[in-house]
């Protein structure tokens, strides 16, 4: 895994699979240990963007800062789930693909998710201006691009066809959506039980 093939996801991605796919891996830990620190972009730039900016519904309201404490324990939980929501994908692929054919190991399988998680873990810079509609649109060019990077990913890696590919793809998204659901109704209940947010005046 290199700098360079993390940077050709976004110009080249095509190729930057191949090199993927044809890479020799050892172990499954340094796609984890990259996966980690990917996954700290979106809950430190909303810690630092929530308690130095503050958080805004629109470009005219006032923005709502957050106490330090408060979303220092938001972010960490969010961190938490983050990764464990990542490890879940990577697993979920590596368990799925024998079913279409596929043949790649555990660590190809992290891999795979790591490259096609990096846009939408950037787009988590968008939480240094935390107004909604920017993180919106932010996360959904992320979430566009990474699917993009899926949908191109998989036939390669795996190594099986385009068809059994698109289906393959479907259920790895079928997947990270009930993820997702589950992260946001787990973050729903920990900020109105357990991590109540606390604005400042």
């Amino acid at each position: 895994m290199t700098i360079k093939t993390m940077s050709e996801i976004f110009y080249h991605p095509s190729i930057a699979m191949k090199h993927i796919r044809d890479e020799k891996l050892k172990d499954s830990n340094e796609a984890l240990i990259t996966l980690a620190l990917l996954a700290l972009i979106p809950p430190v730039s909303l810690l630092i963007g929530t308690t130095q900016i503050g958080w805004s519904l629109s470009l005219s309201g006032d923005a709502v800062r957050l106490s330090f404490a408060s979303a220092l324990l938001s972010a960490t939980a969010f961190y938490i789930a983050l990764c464990i929501s990542l490890l879940v994908v990577g697993v979920a692929i590596h368990w799925m693909e024998h079913t279409y054919g596929g043949e790649a190991s555990l660590e190809r399988c992290m891999n795979l998710t790591l490259y096609t998680a990096t846009p939408l873990l950037v787009a988590g810079l968008a939480g240094l201006y935390p107004t909604l509609w920017f993180c919106v649109v932010a996360g959904m060019v992320g979430l566009i691009y990474s699917t993009y990077l899926l949908f191109t990913g998989v036939p390669v890696i795996m190594r099986i066809p385009e068809e059994r590919g698109f289906l393959f793809c479907m259920s790895i998204l079928t997947v990270g959506l009930v993820t997702l659901v589950t992260l946001r109704a787990l973050t729903v209940f920990l900020w109105n039980s357990l991590i109540p947010l606390i604005y400042l005046g």
